[in-house]
């Protein structure tokens, strides 16, 4: 399988209310030829966003004003069930992650990242193995 269809099909929208992070995300995404179809810089923006665009795949950071990422996660699990989601955040604190796995986050991305960070977080949050 060529590196460049191993996601094929796979959309993600990007919700992070830092222009850099969204940034690199859709940089990472891109060279590995998943589609990015939508980016928001809050939560509120970000379900519309999803509830429009139904992606695979929502990368979602979890510190944000207003909504926090775990009360956008429990939003779009309850609408888009089928929807995954992968939490971003630089917060590696107990009681957030287990809340974002409970609230049917498929996978966590810590930051600082680097593009191996991503795609094995994606890979992990997708189930699709890209290599070997």
């Amino acid at each position: 399988m060529s590196l460049q269809n191993r996601f094929a099909g796979l959309s993600v929208v990007i919700i992070d209310d830092n222009d850099t992070t969204r940034a690199m995300l859709r940089s990472i995404l891109r060279a590995e030829g998943i589609e990015v179809v939508g980016e928001a810089k809050d939560g509120e923006a970000g379900v519309a966003l999803v509830r429009k665009l139904r992606p695979g795949l929502v990368c979602l950071d979890v510190m944000m004003p207003n909504v926090s990422g775990i009360e956008v996660l429990a939003q779009i699990k309850a609408e888009m069930p089928d929807v995954r989601v992968l939490m971003v955040t630089g917060s590696t604190d107990r009681d957030t992650v287990q809340s974002a796995i409970q609230g049917g986050a498929c996978g966590y991305l810590v930051k600082p990242f680097n593009g191996a960070k991503v795609i094995a977080s994606i890979e992990g949050a997708t189930g699709r193995k890209l290599r070997g």
